[in-house]
């Protein structure tokens, strides 16, 4: 999983709780890079999920909302740090539908050896989406949260349904 990920993270758990706490879960786990990440460096998947879980413990915090307002967050991260990608974007719709064919290919230019999820998109009727997430870090939550925080930037749109599959996670969006 690429860097970006645990800094923004990291990031987030300071602004949201304090430095102390921040060094406080990463002192509790016992990760193999030592807690000291670089936005374009490669790390494992797991110790993310040590982070989080050492969050929920200290937060008391369920998972599934740490990660949810984590991808809420990194959204608003990615606006800021990539504005590119949302020129020329008019809405939640264009932008979402636009990530596997356009935004994947942008990131694996900048991270060539990026492990991306897969998204695959059906329009189901006017204004609405079935958009699938396919991973096998299963952070379908996180998925969530991201998608989340794109209806809020663009502000409309709404998660209306949510099911998970064997191999991924369907999400039905409302314009």
């Amino acid at each position: 999983m690429k860097g970006i990920v645990f800094t923004e993270f990291l990031e987030m758990v300071e602004e949201f709780h304090g430095d102390e706490l921040a060094d406080r879960i990463i002192d509790a786990s016992d990760l193999e890079s030592g807690g000291s990440y670089t936005s374009v460096g490669t790390y494992d998947a797991d110790e993310l999920v040590t982070l989080v879980l050492k969050l929920s413990e200290e937060t008391g915090t369920q998972v599934p909302e740490l990660l949810k307002t984590f991808g809420e967050h990194l959204f608003g991260r990615f606006v800021e740090m990539f504005p590119r990608f949302f020129d020329d974007v008019k809405d939640a719709m264009q932008f979402i539908m636009s990530v596997e064919d356009h935004i994947h290919l942008e990131v694996r230019k900048l991270y060539p050896d990026a492990e991306l999820p897969r998204f695959e998109y059906e329009e189901t009727g006017p204004g609405t989406i079935q958009m699938t997430y396919r991973s096998p870090r299963r952070f379908d939550d996180f998925a969530e949260g991201l998608i989340q925080g794109c209806l809020k930037h663009f502000g409309h749109g709404v998660i209306e349904g949510r099911e998970v599959l064997k191999d991924g996670t369907r999400f039905l969006i409302a314009a």
